[in-house]
Formats: C-alpha cells, structure tokens, sequence
C-alpha cells in the first residue's frame, strides 16, 4: 500500500473535520512546513549521492592504479596486462563495502567487452565527448533512473598519458610487440589503442540505491 503524500493527508485533514469545524492556522502552517522540509531533503539525498559518487570514484581509481603499478613492478607491463585482465573487475568491485552498489568503468573504445556502456551510459558518455571534442567542462553528473529510486553517478575518464601509452597508445610507436602479443591473446576484440593525452578513455558508472543514501543523511 503507498503512502499518503503530506497533501493528501492535508486534504484527508478537511474532510474529517466536521461541518462546523475549521482546520487552525496551525495545523495548516505544519503540513506546509513538513512538504518544504521534504522537498528540501530530496536535494540534500541528491547532493549526498554525489559527494558519495565522488569519494567512490576517487577511491576506485586509486586502488586500481596502485594495484597495477605493483603488478607493472612484480612482472612489468605484460604481468600487469595479464594481472588486470583477471582482476581489474575484481578490484573495483571488491573495494566497496556495501554490495547494493554497482560501480564499472565503461567505453565505447573498450578493452573488455563488458565495459561497453548500456542504454543509460551510452548517452552520457557521447556527451563527454562531445565536451572534450569541442573543449567544454566534463564535470561529474548523477541522473535518477529505475523511477527516481537509483542514482547513475558518472565521471569522465581523460586519459592520463604518461606510463599508460605502453597498453593505450599508438601501437606503431608506442606499445611494443611483446604488449600487443599478450593483448591479442588477453582481448581479442580489443580497442582500446591509439589513445593521446587529453583524450576521453571513457567514464565511471556508479550505481547507488537512493535507500543507500537516505541511510548516511
């Protein structure tokens, strides 16, 4: 059974009373008083979900940055190549605490076939790249899907340069024979080479239940 918004209550209210019977001022002031507070609280669940979007984003791409440079130290960049192609899932997953939450790295110049966007991303990330294209802020969003009970927090991922040109770059001068071996046999349908500094490699996805949220208010 749904439950009554503070309106219907108010008009419930009127209709009880009987016919010689007024609603008081007061009465009145504090149905219109709990329906500001509670349109105030949906943008502080919002704004909550994308602090908490941020931080886990933050978080993730730590964790997975720090997990491939050991594997880069431990085996260099064919271990690391190999390493992520079994763990890299496994390591964004398992850094959450809270499994009502669903977070993935997706691109439509994907590595892993599962990180191709779905019907909700794919929007998103055409419009960071757009953004990028045409040199306009790519900041992070959050939009409601599932009828306004999950939040979808994105956050453009721009390609760094730098060490991740040895899997990502050029493959005619910057990712050396041995790396294109493993990645063929790792990722057959790979696509993610030819990256340039600045460029969108693609976008975190991450999932929160606005329940999730409601419970750190």
């Amino acid at each position: 059974m749904k439950s009554l918004s503070f309106s219907s209550i108010f008009i419930c209210l009127i209709f009880s009373c009987g016919p010689r019977e007024k609603v008081s001022k007061e009465v009145f002031e504090e149905v219109n008083k709990n329906m500001e507070v509670k349109r105030l609280l949906e943008v502080d669940i919002l704004d909550e979900a994308m602090i908490w979007g941020d931080s886990i984003s933050i978080e993730e791409q730590n964790n997975l940055i720090a997990n491939l440079q050991k594997a880069i130290e431990d085996g260099g960049l064919e271990n690391a190549i190999s390493y992520c192609n079994v763990n890299a899932s496994k390591i964004v997953e398992e850094g959450l605490n809270n499994p009502e939450i669903n977070i993935r790295r997706v691109s439509t110049k994907n590595r892993n076939p599962s990180n191709k966007p779905d019907e909700d991303e794919a929007p998103i990330l055409d419009a960071y790249a757009y953004n990028v294209e045409n040199n306009l802020q790519t900041d992070p969003s959050i939009q409601k899907i599932e009828d306004g009970e999950v939040y979808l927090y994105t956050k453009a991922i721009i390609f760094p340069g730098g060490i991740c040109q040895n899997c990502h770059g050029d493959p005619t001068s910057e990712v050396s024979l041995g790396v294109q071996e493993v990645l063929k046999e790792k990722y057959p349908a790979d696509r993610a080479l030819g990256f340039k500094k600045g460029d969108l490699r693609g976008m975190w996805s991450i999932r929160i239940p606005k329940k999730e949220v409601v419970k750190r208010l």
